[in-house]
């Protein structure tokens, strides 16, 4: 097993995982998923129609939670993280958790209710390191 600390940095519009290796606090890009590239296929036009928007965006919001629950799942089965730090829109941290299955949570060291999901790497690193941003 890695003993990275994963580090996820998600919206309800995007999704970034960075790792982080022990005594280190530089951030490595893992993934950068968009909730729009899957969203067009996340509910088939005639499901679509038959929700109001907000309930359709909610609906598109709860499988992008979904899915990126599942990824970190799945990167916990093949021991690419010790620890994860989650850091998220208030929603969007709570469909999370709700996804994420009671081994991978005891994993969770940290959580934030920030969307921070749209501040560069380095802005992130100094949030980690208890800094503030010019983004901020």
């Amino acid at each position: 097993m890695s003993n990275a600390t994963w580090i996820v940095v998600a919206g309800e519009g995007r999704a970034r995982i960075f790792a982080s290796e022990e005594g280190s606090f530089a951030l490595q890009q893992v993934e950068d998923v968009s909730n729009a590239h899957h969203a067009a296929t996340m509910l088939t036009e005639k499901q679509a129609a038959s929700y109001s928007e907000s309930e359709r965006k909610e609906k598109e919001r709860d499988k992008f939670a979904s899915q990126i629950a599942s990824y970190i799942e799945d990167a916990r089965l093949h021991g690419r993280f010790e620890q994860i730090r989650l850091i998220a829109e208030p929603k969007f941290l709570g469909m999370l958790l709700d996804y994420l299955n009671e081994q991978t949570k005891k994993t969770v060291v940290d959580k934030v209710s920030k969307d921070y999901s749209s501040l560069s790497t380095k802005d992130i690193e100094q949030i980690l390191l208890g800094g503030r941003t010019r983004s901020e």
